[in-house]
């Protein structure tokens, strides 16, 4: 394959809200069929990125648009607000995104290390289903490589932020105490976890009851911090009687409507989910105060302003594990041809007229891989392979 055969194409936090997000969200069922698809198509190497923040498809194409068409087909949206909407990234430009979006560098929170965690996921899914091949799998490591480097020598990451961290200071921007308030977290995943441990550890408030499609799941988490729990049953009931509610599910459409909130008295909502769990609308309501993602992203600190003086160093690191991307992919282009010159000393050491005029009747194998090795530092450092094979032949010849 040629590098410039190498695409991404996407949507993110910069050119589209969450509603727009939402409808190009990519669920496993979705994905999986779309990885059943892309190889009725011939698409070999790809895997797609679905997170609240962004939706990308990475991978290897003669047209951007078959992946573009590709990941619309399994998607609420279509392609065309897609392409109205999205970037398209090629070649080492699209290389060089792979490794921003890995180290945290285009997250909606700077330097917001779960971005990782979702990317190896995606690969894993890919991989499993037969679309992850020598190329991905390489660039994938070497993203990975450097992603650890800078978690490890800068503070990119450092500090505390999160959008579950965020959730936790927009309730202090707007509630003064919030010890009293009764509080209900509806999805208990990654996000709902995370997002109930910062409550319990920064709000110092403990009535929070734990709500999850599969009580199971719940009441594990609610026993591991002393909480309690509820029937999903009962959400509206539980909804009714909070003053604040946080929702991190992952269903196709809101659990929380505007009518169930119409004749309630003041909350504070916090939707964490793509799409919309609790209707936009609710926020129309004068005695409901609602935050999605979006909102929660724009809170700045310290800690954030600390983090952008940490990129000038990341993009350093990047720029080293890039190098080594770039040199790997530059020697496995050689190969063909290296096997081909190999191939072609063999063959003249063992014709009759090259053995008739040669003062060595002898096949010298390390003579040969001896030329074979000076052809591939050549080749590496001045790119000149129709150059470089002939100019092994004449070596060979006159050292025999």
């Amino acid at each position: 394959m040629q590098i410039n055969q190498f695409f991404t194409a996407g949507i993110n936090y910069k050119k589209s809200d969450t509603s727009i997000r939402g409808e190009f969200a990519i669920g496993p069922d979705q994905y999986k069929r779309l990885l059943e698809k892309a190889r009725t198509m011939g698409l070999q190497e790809l895997f797609v990125l679905s997170t609240c923040n962004r939706t990308e498809i990475y991978g290897i194409a003669d047209d951007v648009n078959d992946l573009i068409h590709l990941l619309c087909s399994e998607t609420n949206g279509d392609a065309d607000t897609f392409r109205q909407l999205s970037y398209i990234k090629q070649g080492n430009e699209a290389i060089q995104h792979m490794f921003e979006v890995g180290a945290g560098l285009d997250s909606q929170i700077l330097g917001d290390y779960e971005i990782v965690g979702q990317m190896k996921l995606a690969v894993k899914f890919a991989r499993e289903n037969g679309c992850i091949g020598a190329f991905l799998e390489r660039l994938f490591n070497t993203v990975l490589q450097s992603s650890k480097a800078i978690k490890n020598n800068t503070e990119l990451s450092g500090g505390t932020i999160s959008v579950s961290f965020a959730a936790i200071q927009f309730l202090k921007q707007q509630l003064a105490d919030t010890s009293d308030k009764k509080i209900v977290l509806v999805g208990t995943g990654k996000i709902g976890r995370n997002t109930c441990k910062n409550l319990v550890d920064y709000l110092q408030n403990t009535d929070i009851t734990l709500i999850n499609r599969t009580d199971e799941k719940a009441f594990e988490l609610a026993s591991e911090l002393g909480l309690k729990t509820a029937s999903y049953q009962n959400l509206k009931a539980e909804v009714a009687a909070a003053d604040i509610v946080i929702v991190a599910t992952n269903a196709d459409k809101a659990v929380i409507t505007r009518n169930d909130l119409a004749d309630s008295h003041p909350k504070i909502l916090i939707d964490l989910s793509i799409p919309n769990n609790i209707e936009p609308s609710a926020a129309t309501l004068p005695h409901i105060t609602l935050a999605n993602v979006d909102d929660l992203s724009a809170i700045n600190d310290i800690t954030l302003q600390k983090r952008r003086a940490e990129v000038p160093k990341a993009i350093q690191i990047i720029h080293q594990y890039r190098n080594e991307f770039s040199e790997w992919f530059l020697l496995r282009s050689h190969v063909p041809v290296l096997k081909a010159v190999k191939q072609k000393l063999h063959d003249m050491h063992s014709c009759s007229m090259y053995l008739a005029t040669a003062t060595c009747t002898t096949i010298d194998q390390v003579a040969i891989q001896k030329v074979v090795n000076t052809v591939a530092v050549k080749m590496r450092s001045q790119h000149q392979p129709g150059c470089y094979y002939i100019e092994a032949i004449n070596d060979f010849m006159t050292s025999n």
